[in-house]
């Protein structure tokens, strides 16, 4: 049997009388693409920051590959083998988009120095290659302050990836991106994972996107999930259909 990749269990963390986490279990199986969707302030990002180590839950389990991950900085994390992306792009703005990925890649190989992975031809080389199968190589040598949004997500979910992780968790990889340029951007991050056999968990208010490359969707409702399965299932649910997409169904 197929054991989870990530696996929580019993989450609870509570911010004043605000439960963000009010007992989550879930498991996240290896190669999957796990959409979490929900209202605003239901607790999803909350989640992502609980199991990359920038929040601490007060109580439950977190577990990845079979290890407890609770307690370990998130540099640590990421050593483990989990990458994320943020909702605004975590980019050095005053650097290349290929120095940005020259960075991260020395980055997994243990250099943190700002400077010796920009004069490394190594680094470079690969940064480019990265770079590629992303789409953003034609932007390689613009700063990272003058991409569109949407080549700003891809240029942060590609720092990620550079880390060489075999989980990523995305919050709100479309979020800010022209709507024209959704479904291109998440076909080419969708692409890149599933070619790298990484696993994936991505916060989403787009529930086309979520339907069309979700393999599960998770429902975030007031720091619990309410609903879990196939998009075919819960997107069809009424309650969820009212609750979060906001469309109201009738018997």
């Amino acid at each position: 049997m197929t054991q989870p990749l990530l696996s929580a269990r019993g989450l609870r963390l509570a911010f004043g009388g605000v439960k963000a986490a009010d007992g989550i279990d879930l498991d996240v199986m290896p190669g999957e693409f796990l959409a979490i969707i929900g209202p605003n302030g239901a607790g999803k990002t909350t989640f992502i920051n609980m199991s990359t180590g920038y929040l601490k839950p007060q109580g439950g389990t977190i577990t990845y590959d079979g290890q407890p991950i609770i307690g370990l900085s998130p540099r640590a994390i990421v050593r483990r083998g989990i990458g994320r992306s943020f909702q605004l792009p975590q980019l050095f703005t005053e650097h290349t988009v290929l120095e940005n990925a020259a960075l991260a890649i020395a980055a997994h190989a243990g250099i943190w120095s700002p400077f010796t992975p920009l004069l490394r031809p190594r680094y470079r080389d690969q940064a480019m290659a990265l770079l590629d199968r992303f789409g953003l190589a034609p932007v390689a040598e613009s700063r990272a302050d003058a991409l569109n949004e949407g080549a700003r997500k891809l240029a942060d979910i590609a720092m990620a990836v550079a880390l060489q992780p075999r989980l990523v968790l995305m919050d709100e990889p479309t979020s800010g991106v022209a709507a024209a340029e959704k479904m291109g951007i998440v076909e080419t991050l969708v692409r890149v994972l599933r070619d790298t056999g990484v696993t994936a968990v991505f916060v989403e208010h787009d529930m086309d996107v979520v339907a069309r490359f979700a393999d599960r969707v998770a429902v975030w409702s007031q720091g619990r999930i309410a609903a879990l399965g196939p998009p075919q299932q819960v997107l069809t649910d009424p309650a969820v259909l009212r609750d979060v997409i906001g469309i109201e169904t009738h018997a």
